[in-house]
């Protein structure tokens, strides 16, 4: 019942005795048209709400704390009747982030609505539930009817940068550039000599030009590798640390991959390359779902040539399973999640 609604019937009961008190037939007249007009108003409502089925698209790869555009499909079954002033609503884990307001659905037709999505977290989205309600026609009372989609909406951690991000990945990016360097035939700069390097890569036309030891650097004949680890063994208080661990390897691997370099993605419970085994996709949907796993041993190293990324709480116990070379992400290095939106395409 709306405000109006009340109101309406506070009228009706007014009238109501004043008719028995008085006996008066034109108020008996004006009594019995308020109450027809109240169960016609609850009578239409239910029927504009009858018949409405809903379809919800969306991108095929959706990550957490983006503002994404989806589409909403209203159908009005009923081919006799138009539905009239509906209200679109979702559940919280919807996605859905404001009202859908349809004037009119006519009869047998279906309406597509771009609608703005978010959701603020990663991993399956289960409720899917929608509520349509109408006041039509009177707004004495607002019918509302509630109906679910039998699916599971996946989304990706936060692909967008958290503080610290965006300069770590340039820090691994000029690492990774050194890990590599002088190791393939492939020309890549002339830079100064430095001691204890060999002579036989002395450019001496770039020597006589500058005055000083100028030496050939080459790069690498294979394509760069990163190998990131993540370590679900992660303590009870670490839990937070953890989901920022997870956007990070989310992040990292979504900006080496664009880069055109491989990426090697494992854990205690998976291991995934780019893209001879799958796709970077793939390491996103297993990011999506990942839970941290305590008291499972990580494995030792099985890769001393690639750039090495680990991500873990306990460094001192993966310097001993043999990952030295590897860069170390711990809680001391990342800070907390904070609440982030950016627009998706």
């Amino acid at each position: 019942m709306t405000l109006a609604g009340a109101a309406f019937a506070g009228v009706i009961l007014l009238v109501g005795l004043a008719a028995f008190a008085s006996a008066n037939n034109l108020l008996f007249l004006l009594l019995a048209a308020m109450l027809s007009a109240l169960s016609i108003s609850g009578f239409v409502g239910r029927l504009s709400l009858a018949g409405l089925e809903i379809e919800f698209l969306l991108p095929e790869h959706i990550s957490a704390r983006r503002l994404f555009t989806g589409r909403l499909v209203v159908r009005n079954t009923k081919v006799w009747m138009t539905s009239f002033s509906i209200r679109l609503e979702g559940s919280p884990g919807s996605g859905l982030r404001a009202p859908l307001y349809l004037p009119a659905i006519p009869g047998g037709a279906a309406l597509d609505e771009p609608v703005e999505l978010y959701f603020a977290r990663r991993g399956a989205h289960a409720d899917n539930s929608f509520q349509f309600s109408t006041r039509f026609p009177f707004g004495f009372a607002e019918r509302r009817v509630r109906v679910r989609l039998r699916r599971e909406v996946l989304v990706y951690p936060c692909l967008d940068p958290r503080p610290g991000f965006e300069e770590l990945a340039h820090l691994l990016s000029g690492e990774i550039e050194t890990h590599y360097r002088g190791r393939g035939h492939d020309f890549y700069r002339i830079r100064p000599y430095q001691p204890m390097e060999s002579a036989r890569h002395v450019d001496w036309k770039a020597t006589a030009h500058t005055g000083e030891l100028q030496v050939r650097e080459f790069a690498i004949e294979q394509e760069h590798l990163v190998y990131i680890y993540l370590d679900l063994d992660a303590p009870a208080e670490a839990a937070e640390w953890f989901e920022s661990a997870v956007d990070c390897a989310a992040f990292l691997a979504w900006r080496v991959a664009g880069r055109g370099a491989r990426v090697r993605f494992r854990t205690q419970e998976f291991d995934l390359v780019t893209p001879e085994e799958g796709d970077i996709h793939g390491i996103l949907k297993y990011l999506a779902l990942v839970r941290p796993l305590a008291g499972k041993e990580p494995e030792p190293s099985d890769d001393q040539v690639s750039f090495q990324v680990v991500l873990t709480a306990r460094p001192a116990r993966m310097a001993e399973l043999g990952w030295v070379r590897a860069r170390m992400l711990t809680p001391e290095t990342m800070g907390p999640a904070p609440s982030v939106v950016r627009s998706q395409t």
